[in-house]
């Protein structure tokens, strides 16, 4: 059995070589096999980029993907496995928000934003986790198996056709016995039969492939379903905290001098200062400048406003209107970028009131 196999080895080598170098002509298969192994190539390659790509789009900062792949494979080594867990990228964003909210401190509103955002990050953390497994199990499994059972074992065929293919000519050329060439047809003959039907199985899967790309779309429209409800209700309860914001009263600020923090007066011998008319440093919010005596009238406002009627003036939320008079109950007249017209009270926020 020995000298059979090497005597096989022999002649596919002394075949390949007339072939390649002496322009002996070998068995040619028919169009239809060459393009079902056309085809079959480009199965095997899309399989493999597939894998690679779902895993990138899955996991798409590199340096996280390298350092679970080091991981995994030191668990390997070791006996093991520990299961490295990707860091969604909305997760560390989360949780940034959360903590420099609660240094900054919960009573104050800007704090409890972040702390409300973060929250909101994290929950679309969790469900990212869920996307990843549920297209772990149901198309990246199914494709590594593909690729491992089903492409490795057509490979197997398809080489071991090429090799009798090889053996085969080389007995016919070289025309052995006619026992020794009708066996090397006859297991020519079986690896043709069994690499077409094992091209055509994996060719002819339309529909378990399709139902996997159907399963990754449905599951990314559930990720994105769940994200678009987290994301509008933090969107909502973050512009109510921005109303509430801007309605509250803001108090005059005024900076202490060093008088009013006790500081040593070293030109009165070491000794609190008691000169009371020295006069400090002027603050700037008590300059005429900055007196909300001093201040024009005005408003900020709260939402868009878009006229419906002439002499009604447009303005975007957040913008500060200059007040002129208020005409009633109902409504402001003032200016915005050079332009005048009435708008709704309800819109607005008054900083600054009419005198």
């Amino acid at each position: 059995m020995a000298f059979a196999g090497l005597k096989k080895q022999i002649n596919k080598a002394n075949q390949f070589m007339n072939e390649k170098i002496g322009g002996v002509e070998g068995t040619k298969l028919d169009d239809e096999f060459v393009e079902m192994e056309r085809k079959t190539d480009i199965m095997c390659e899309l399989v493999e980029e597939l894998q690679l790509k779902t895993k990138e789009f899955l996991h798409p900062n590199p340096a996280s993907r390298a350092k679970m792949s080091a991981v995994k494979g030191i668990g390997k080594l070791s006996g093991q496995a520990k299961a490295a867990t990707y860091p969604q990228p909305e997760g560390v964003l989360g949780e940034t928000m959360i903590a420099y909210g609660r240094k900054i401190g919960e009573d104050n509103l800007y704090a409890s934003a972040l702390i409300e955002s973060g929250e909101s990050m994290k929950q679309i953390a969790d469900i990212k986790y869920n996307l990843d497994d549920n297209i772990k199990m149901n198309v990246l499994e199914p494709l590594h198996q593909l690729s491992t059972k089903d492409i490795k074992e057509v490979q197997h065929h398809r080489k071991k056709l090429q090799g009798r293919r090889l053996d085969f000519d080389c007995k016919k050329r070289k025309k052995d016995k006619d026992d020794e060439i009708k066996l090397a047809e006859d297991k020519f003959a079986e690896s043709l039969h069994l690499a077409q039907m094992g091209m055509h199985n994996l060719l002819d899967n339309d529909v378990e492939q399709i139902s996997q790309l159907a399963t990754f779309a449905e599951n990314l429209v559930d990720y994105h379903r769940q994200c678009t409800e987290i994301l509008e209700v933090l969107a909502t309860t973050l512009q109510e905290k921005k109303n509430e914001a801007a309605s509250l009263p803001r108090p005059e600020f005024v900076p202490k001098t060093l008088s009013d923090l006790g500081v040593m007066d070293t030109l009165n011998g070491g000794l609190p200062s008691t000169n009371i008319s020295a006069s400090p440093l002027p603050s700037p919010m008590k300059s005429p400048a900055r007196s909300p005596m001093m201040q024009s009238p005005a408003a900020v406002a709260l939402y868009d406003f878009e006229p419906e009627n002439p002499g009604e003036l447009a303005f975007n939320e957040g913008d500060t209107i200059n007040l002129t008079q208020r005409i009633d109950e109902n409504w402001f007249e003032g200016s915005l970028n050079g332009k005048s017209g009435m708008f709704p009270v309800s819109y607005v926020n008054v900083t600054n009131p009419l005198p």
